[in-house]
């Protein structure tokens, strides 16, 4: 008796679980085809009936706002009708009576996640669409030629003149070593290979940490990384052959790479020695160093660009990446000592009494208990000082001179010098190849992120 309940409450608990889940996908499908209408079908007619008005090529309807929120009004309303009839069916199936407000609401909450997604989404979609505009200008005497109202007012991006003329430039004159081409091959087959386990262990649903594949995948995620660095130390300037600025963009992203690793690298262990000294050692002026370090950070960065400046001119040291990645690692310390020291708060002692127990030293009792647990958090500060770095203008700028020895920064810096002779597409492609290595890290240390910090910390 108590097993037929158990699999008559089965059945009833998989035959709700497949209805919710195709009531999901006939929801999703409802809004995947009214966006394709009101995208290809709607706006045109809309064009012919909306006088726009064209001031430097830009288009601008009057009362715009009436005819969005008009949009937004009408697929709500369409989600409460979809939520009322898909409710009356199933009540006349079931013999069931069941509110329809549950569904209406994961129907609005699906959409307020696709307008999320499309306002946090929409200036990429823009900067890559500009990367592959060769007419380098944002400013045009007319509107693009095209039925649809979205395209000619630039909400949509118009790709019938796409080109890779900007990408070009930014590769125009670069001379690849035999050796590197060796390099870059052997680098894109390990990459490759990571993906391609990843995606087969995802396949087989194999989320083990420690396994054939997942140590595979680790070698090959190492073998890229080692391969990738070794490039950015062999690029050299002699490479770069063409007379126009834009066409050293990839030592650019050489030299970005370097300072921001090597700043990096140095943020981890000046904040790993530095925070555990602060949050296991009582020592005299602790306390007080703690305070200097909060009343360090009430100050803008920028009240020291004159001291930085002074400092590196003197150690004569201007002009270099030496100096450079000096000013960086001093930025990161008093924050990042903070951080540590409360995530070493947070960890019992009494792990490294243990270790003390089985004869440790404190040295060993930091390095191999409390370093592996501090992955995430080491991933962190290294993330917060490569990315804030990766960006950073202002002091590159007063340090470095040459475009031989620009960052990132710098170059972007270069293609917007003025108003109306901005070269927009290729800054557009610039910052799209830009980006990949910001994604490429996060992608490689995103494991560390949803890892628990205490895992195999259980002493058995």
């Amino acid at each position: 008796m108590a097993t037929s309940e158990r699999n008559a409450q089965g059945g009833r608990s998989s035959r709700h679980s497949l209805g919710a889940t195709l009531s999901s996908l006939l929801l999703w499908l409802l809004g995947l085809a009214l966006g394709v209408w009101l995208l290809f079908f709607y706006t045109p007619n809309l064009l012919g009936r909306v006088q726009p008005r064209v001031p430097f090529g830009f288009v601008f309807i009057e009362r715009g706002w009436l005819y969005a929120l008009g949009g937004i009004v009408l697929l709500v309303a369409l989600i409460l009708g979809y939520s009322l009839i898909l409710t009356a069916l199933s009540n006349a199936r079931t013999g069931r009576r069941r509110s329809p407000w549950p569904l209406f609401g994961q129907g609005v909450t699906h959409l307020f996640l696709w307008l999320v997604l499309i306002v946090a989404l929409y200036p990429v979609l823009q900067i890559v669409a500009a990367s592959f505009d060769p007419n380098n200008s944002l400013y045009r005497l007319a509107p693009p030629q095209s039925d649809n109202l979205l395209v000619r007012s630039r909400v949509i991006p118009d790709f019938a003149q796409a080109s890779l003329e900007n990408y070009r430039k930014l590769f125009d004159g670069v001379q690849i070593y035999a050796y590197q081409g060796v390099l870059m091959a052997l680098a894109l087959l390990s990459l490759v290979g990571t993906l391609g386990l990843a995606g087969y262990r995802r396949l087989i649903g194999d989320n083990q940490e420690v396994s054939p594949l997942a140590t595979a995948q680790g070698r090959l995620l190492a073998l890229f990384a080692l391969i990738a660095f070794a490039l950015v130390l062999l690029l050299s300037p002699a490479q770069f052959t063409s007379p126009n600025t834009e066409a050293k963009f990839v030592l650019w992203i050489r030299n970005t790479l370097l300072v921001s690793g090597i700043t990096g690298v140095l943020a981890v262990l000046l904040t790993a020695t530095a925070g555990y000294a602060f949050a296991r050692f009582s020592f005299p002026g602790r306390y007080t160093m703690l305070l200097v370090f909060i009343f360090i950070q009430m100050f803008p960065g920028f009240l020291g660009l004159v001291a930085i400046y002074s400092l590196i001119s003197n150690l004569s040291l201007l002009n270099t990446f030496t100096g450079l990645i000096l000013a960086y690692s001093g930025g990161i310390i008093s924050f990042g000592t903070w951080v540590y020291k409360g995530f070493l708060e947070s960890i019992s002692k009494s792990l490294e009494e243990a270790a003390l127990i089985d004869g440790a030293t404190k040295w060993q009792a930091f390095t191999r208990v409390l370093l592996p647990l501090s992955a995430p958090m080491f991933v962190f500060i290294f993330l917060l000082q490569f990315v804030g770095t990766y960006s950073e203008f202002i002091l590159a700028n007063l340090l470095l001179t040459g475009s031989e020895s620009w960052t990132v920064g710098m170059g972007l810096r270069n293609f917007t010098t003025g108003q109306f002779q901005t070269k927009w597409g290729v800054f557009a492609a610039a910052a799209v190849l830009g980006s990949i290595p910001i994604l490429a890290i996060f992608y490689g240390f995103q494991r560390y992120f949803v890892s628990g910090y205490t895992a195999g910390s259980v002493k058995e």
